[in-house]
């Protein structure tokens, strides 16, 4: 066996904490990198690769683990569906070889491909289909792969199944529910608000003709605009409190935005971490603002920043979301989309302040200061 840790108890726990890391994670690119380096750490291999088949030839994800990142580009392009990894794809059984290229199906490597000789191929099997494969390889020179390593890769790929499926169904039922609740809203947005306020349009437009011609008239106009805004306003507040999420009943908004951080870090590259320093006492509808500011601050993170951590700090007084990503010019921020507009309009309606503090290079803090009271609390009754 290659692996450094021949004593069994030791074994079983690597094992053990490799299938718990691979189904901490919900994003399938993330469950992937947990297998390949798991594989590789568990049988002490020099060089690892996890491969998810197209259906065009070639493969839709291949990560590597044991090559550096200045090589991997210089080998090239993802491989194709050929020679070995051909072989491993077409078989239900591990494939172990002591040195790959004396064997028939060996083609060949890209010039920047490191020498490899020993190699150990093994299946992802859901049942008859295979959702991809794992490969091991050594150095020339390096020990061969034995049955125990074989038997323990298989185990590991057998957990990889189920992850893989599960990672893929939960992807594909977020965006189902994204979509289901999109088109929702609309339809409660179009039936709810906007016969109003096309009705609070042509009462506004024929107000508008009479002011010179029949001021009481326009004025009864007027009136009736004023009455159709309230409407529609009462309307888009019964739209917005029922899309309230359920996670604020249940839990409450501190441990919300808790789970929030921690899906968020399972389903992104970037480490998202959460500290809560104390407990904040906000309105029901106080909440809603700050889950929703948060959410916001965080999409910026993802979408602009390319930071490599965003954390986020809850106290009473205040609740920041910092990241150590790009930032960018504050001057220019209302003309880049990042939402601040939303955000600030948030914070106002909270009685709080926003703060922003970023600069290209310097990543970016938003800080909402809680310290003011909340001007809905007197509207609890």
């Amino acid at each position: 066996m290659t692996a450094t840790h021949s004593d069994p108890a030791s074994l079983l726990h690597e094992v053990s904490a490799a299938v718990g890391a691979i189904t901490r994670h919900l994003s399938v690119h993330q469950v992937l990198e947990v297998i390949v380096s798991s594989a590789r750490r568990l049988v002490g291999a020099d060089y690892a690769a996890i491969g998810i088949p197209d259906d065009e030839g070639g493969f839709a994800e291949f990560i590597t683990d044991g090559i550096g990142e200045e090589q991997r580009l210089k080998i090239g392009p993802l491989p194709r569906q050929h020679g070995m990894l051909a072989a491993i794809l077409s078989e239900s059984e591990p494939i172990r070889l002591d040195d790959l290229r004396r064997d028939p199906r060996f083609r060949w490597w890209p010039k920047a491909h490191p020498t490899m000789a020993a190699l150990l191929g093994v299946p992802i099997l859901d049942g008859d289909r295979i959702l991809g494969i794992v490969v091991l390889t050594n150095d020339l020179g390096r020990p061969g792969f034995d049955e125990s390593d074989t038997d323990l890769i298989a185990l590991l790929a057998s957990h990889a199944a189920i992850a893989i499926t599960n990672a893929r169904l939960y992807e594909r039922s977020r965006e189902l529910t994204v979509v289901e609740e999109r088109n929702r809203l609309a339809r409660e947005l179009h039936d709810a608000v906007m016969q109003r306020l096309f009705s609070l349009r042509l009462s506004a437009r024929a107000a508008r003709k009479l002011v010179a011609i029949d001021p009481a008239a326009a004025a009864e106009r007027l009136e009736e605009v004023e009455t159709l805004a309230a409407d529609a306003i009462a309307e888009l507040r019964g739209v917005i409190v029922e899309l309230r999420p359920a996670d604020l009943d249940a839990h409450g908004l501190v441990e919300t935005l808790r789970r929030h951080v921690i899906l968020l870090d399972r389903l992104h590259d970037t480490e998202v971490t959460i500290e809560i320093a104390s407990p904040v006492d906000l309105s029901r509808d106080g909440e809603v603002e700050v889950l929703r500011l948060v959410q916001e601050a965080l999409g910026n993170a993802f979408r602009h920043a390319r930071a490599r951590h965003v954390s986020v700090t809850v106290s009473s007084e205040a609740i920041v979301i910092a990241d150590d990503g790009t930032g960018f010019d504050a001057d220019e921020a209302a003309t880049r989309g990042l939402g601040l507009l939303s955000m600030r309009e948030r914070a106002k309606a909270l009685g709080g302040d926003l703060d922003l503090a970023t600069a290209p290079g310097e990543g970016t803090q938003v800080t909402l200061r809680l310290d003011r009271p909340d001007t809905e609390e007197a509207q609890r009754d």
